[in-house]
């Protein structure tokens, strides 16, 4: 009942965001303007798309390296299959997916990779904010990004912070929960809470060394500039122009309001919030709108067709993700080192 309430949740969520986005238009103007577009742009733009996918390959595949070295063919269907599941199921559930099938065909500790996919999360905000930062003294002032933005700077350093001061001093905090644990916890729940969180601390090791942060960082920062670059080829096919900084910003907001629980593919809140971006920088709302709804379509199918495929060839069922949050608990008595069984 509760997954089921948080799915309509989403879906409330996204239909209000939708309605914003589309309110005061003409929908005949906007499929006119999408009907005019010229589509031979979508296949550069899907190319490059490819290539950040590869690039956030690198990055899952450096990250885990502490607890099992990955070759990036093997990682790249579990990554396309994890971003298939977020375009098609609510709640981020394509991250427990990708921890999923990579328990299921590496032994790794869905735990630990979990941890690996939260500091990816959180690396990805923190390049939208520095994408942000450096495009504002060329974005038109605007009451509601003056306010977005120190919450959104909260959130993700914030988290940033508190992860790094449990990479350094892992000890000190296996001490602290320890404590919990054998304080308020009940003795048959304790070993898996504890093996929980000893594999959770395991996939932060990456943020102990400060030459890893920053080889992380610049990955994130290249893969998403990548990723915007796919926004300047779609926008080649339809009547605007502007500079590559403004798809930077575009591509940084957007994706900063995914953060927002909305149904599956972030319907709505891609929407509303990319226009609104656009229209900071005088686009047509008619033509901000249609490219908008094009290039959230050429983010979708192509990843999410592409991971069925990768979803068939490993032998995945849909019975199989419907159970698959209970299979990367830890189970009972699980020791705090080595893979999962």
């Amino acid at each position: 009942m509760r997954k089921s309430l948080h799915f309509w949740l989403g879906v409330l969520i996204s239909l209000l965001f939708l309605y914003f986005a589309l309110k005061g238009q003409r929908l005949d103007e906007v499929g006119e303007a999408i009907k005019e577009a010229n589509y031979w742009w979508l296949i550069p733009a899907v190319a490059v798309y490819f290539v950040a996918v590869i690039l956030r390959t690198y990055r899952w595949h450096f990250l885990l390296r502490p607890i099992k070295v990955l070759p990036l063919r093997d990682l790249f269907p579990v990554v396309v299959i994890g971003y298939m599941g977020n375009n098609i199921f609510p709640l981020r559930a394509g991250e427990l997916i990708r921890a999923y099938v990579l328990k299921r065909k590496e032994a790794v500790s869905a735990t630990a990779s979990l941890a690996t996919i939260i500091v990816e999360r959180i690396f990805d905000g923190i390049t939208m904010l520095i994408f942000v930062f450096a495009t504002l003294p060329l974005v038109p002032a605007n009451k509601a990004l003056r306010q977005i933005i120190p919450f959104a700077s909260l959130l993700f350093f914030g988290t940033l912070f508190l992860f790094l001061v449990i990479a350094s001093s892992p000890e000190r905090f296996k001490r602290i929960y320890e404590w919990f644990i054998n304080h308020l916890i009940p003795h048959r729940f304790q070993e898996p809470v504890r093996g929980l969180l000893d594999r959770f601390i395991e996939g932060l090791e990456v943020l102990r060394r400060g030459q890893d942060i920053l080889l992380v960082l610049l990955v994130s920062v290249a893969l998403w500039l990548v990723e915007s670059a796919k926004y300047w080829f779609v926008m080649q096919g339809f009547p605007f122009h502007r500079p590559f900084y403004v798809l930077v910003f575009t591509t940084a907001i957007v994706n900063l309001a995914t953060s927002i629980p909305s149904s599956p593919g972030y319907l709505g809140t891609f929407e509303l919030t990319g226009i609104w971006s656009l229209r900071l920088f005088g686009v047509a709302q008619k033509v901000a709108t249609s490219f908008i709804l094009v290039l959230h379509a050429a983010l979708w199918f192509p990843i999410t067709a592409l991971g069925f495929f990768f979803m068939w060839r490993e032998s995945l069922t849909w019975r199989e993700l419907q159970v698959m949050p209970a299979a990367t608990s830890p189970p009972t008595g699980s020791t705090a080192t080595g893979p999962e069984p």
